[in-house]
């Protein structure tokens, strides 16, 4: 794809088929794109309402992300972690391990959605797991 722009860039001349190319790229990159954000956002809908959340709370930017919190039974301030950089991965993996406990599942499943969530989540989601909060230590 950096050949073709490239070649955009450095031609006088307008090349049709190259500009052709690159669009139909930009086109399909943008399809994949919407189809794995609309699967990830049908999951976590459903991770919520299996949680006894709203499911239109996966939708709110913000808020979505406390509502996770409460999942994962971290309190609410940790929004704040995920403001800081290098902290914010850090907190992010801590909480998508708890979450994955909170569903029975294991540190591996956890690492999982935190690393391959467009995979993971979709497991979590229309899988068999039930949520069941574990008391945090």
């Amino acid at each position: 794809m950096t050949t073709l722009l490239t070649l955009l860039m450095q031609s006088d001349t307008p090349n049709p088929a190259a500009a052709g190319a690159v669009a139909a790229m930009g086109t399909g990159m943008s399809i994949v794109i919407l189809v794995v954000s609309l699967l990830l956002i049908v999951s976590m809908w459903k991770v919520f309402t299996k949680a006894g959340e709203p499911g239109w709370a996966a939708i709110i930017p913000i808020y979505n992300l406390i509502v996770l919190l409460k999942i994962a039974g971290k309190p609410a301030w940790w929004f704040i972690l995920f403001l800081i950089p290098l902290v914010n991965f850090i907190v992010a993996i801590i909480v998508c391990i708890a979450l994955a406990r909170n569903f029975g599942k294991g540190t591996g499943f956890g690492l999982g959605l935190a690393f391959l969530g467009f995979i993971f989540f979709p497991i979590l989601g229309f899988g068999d797991a039930r949520y069941q909060p574990v008391p945090q230590t």
